[in-house]
C-alpha cells in the first residue's frame, strides 16, 4: 500500500497507522489492537460479527461513545478510546 494511503489515528493517546478506506475496526486490529470495550463486570469484548449487528465493537470516538467501529469509517487525527460501560450514562439516567 502506497505512503499516501495511510494516515495516523489515535488509539487511548496512543498514535496508529490507518489506511484510507479501513473502519476503524480494522484499522485497529491490523495495530494488534483487541480490547475495543469492557462490560460493566469488566470483561473485556472486542469486535465478533464485523457488520454492525453485535454491537460488541462499541468505542468513544471522537468523545461520543457506543459508535460501533466495526461499520464506521476511520479519519485521518480521529481520537478512539476503549469503552468503558459501566462508566457511560444512558440518556435516560439524570446526573
Amino acid at each position: 500500500m502506497p505512503a499516501s494511503d495511510k494516515f495516523q489515528i489515535q488509539f487511548d493517546g496512543e498514535h496508529l497507522s490507518a489506511a484510507h478506506g479501513q473502519t476503524i475496526a480494522e484499522a485497529l486490529l491490523a495495530n494488534q489492537k483487541l480490547i475495543f470495550r469492557n462490560t460493566p463486570k469488566n470483561v473485556s469484548r472486542g469486535p465478533f460479527c464485523g457488520m454492525g449487528v453485535c454491537y460488541e465493537c462499541r468505542m468513544i470516538v471522537d468523545g461520543v461513545p457506543n459508535v460501533r467501529t466495526c461499520t464506521t469509517k476511520a479519519t485521518p487525527g480521529c481520537r478512539i478510546e476503549i469503552q468503558e460501560d459501566g462508566q457511560i450514562k444512558s440518556p435516560e439516567e439524570k446526573p
